[in-house]
């Protein structure tokens, strides 16, 4: 049996050498290549503010991150979801690299992710497997024809699920993400969609200003640091 966990995290800023800490896990389980429903997922208390740049990706704020656990209370429960599966991360050294400063903060010694599982860096693949083009996970989708139009914002389920998704096809493809996508698409085979043309007249066009725009930087920033490169 082959078990691999797609993680994400999402953090208050970008350098733990800076005292920046975790403030989501995301965990989406896959055996043999499937999906499961075994997700971890938690919030996490930091105790320490979240950067205004990281916010304007995931938009997660301290008011919401206040009645939250702390790492220490979880910590136990999380090594033992991963210990002996292999990761799937997108810029592995990210978030492993956060993991394991929380690790380290610990009172008591826990081991490192390297000492209960393996993990595979998809940024590592996707640039062996597309050298000179863009592969953040926005790219990816893009290029695998994945819908992720709902994720307006960063979040660490859900960009784990996203990931999963990226891997498997660029890993040589999966007819049913799911367990139970078989039986739901029994009868649909061969359906096709019909597409329709856009109307492109009417659309809205905005000014953006200076202040979005240097909100847009501090973006671009977080992404070029968590994803590789950023999309713009």
């Amino acid at each position: 049996m082959s078990r691999q966990i797609v993680l994400d995290t999402e953090t208050t800023g970008l350098e733990p050498s800076q005292g920046h800490r975790i403030i989501e896990i995301g965990c989406v389980e896959m055996i043999n290549r499937r999906l499961t429903d075994n997700h971890w997922h938690h919030y996490i208390k930091p105790d320490r503010p979240v950067d205004d740049g990281a916010f304007e990706v995931h938009g997660i704020s301290n008011e919401f991150l206040a009645d939250k656990p702390r790492f220490d209370e979880l910590v136990d429960d999380f090594l033992a979801y991963i210990d002996g599966a292999e990761l799937v991360i997108h810029n592995a050294p990210f978030d492993v690299g956060f993991l394991n400063h929380e690790i380290k903060l610990l009172d008591e010694p826990r081991p490192l992710i390297t000492e209960v599982c393996s993990v595979l860096d998809t940024l590592v693949m996707a640039r062996q497997k597309h050298p000179g083009q863009k592969n953040n996970l926005d790219a990816l989708c893009r290029r695998y024809e994945i819908d992720n139009s709902h994720r307006t914002l960063h979040g660490a389920l859900l960009d784990s699920e996203i990931l999963a998704e990226v891997y498997l096809l660029m890993t040589g493809g999966q007819t049913a993400l799911t367990l139970e996508a078989e039986d739901a698409d029994n009868g649909h085979a061969g359906q096709v969609l019909e597409a329709k043309p856009v109307d492109a007249q009417g659309l809205v066009s905005w000014q953006v200003s200076a202040e979005d725009l240097q909100k847009h930087q501090q973006y671009l920033v977080l992404l070029e640091k968590k994803a590789g490169q950023s999309v713009w």
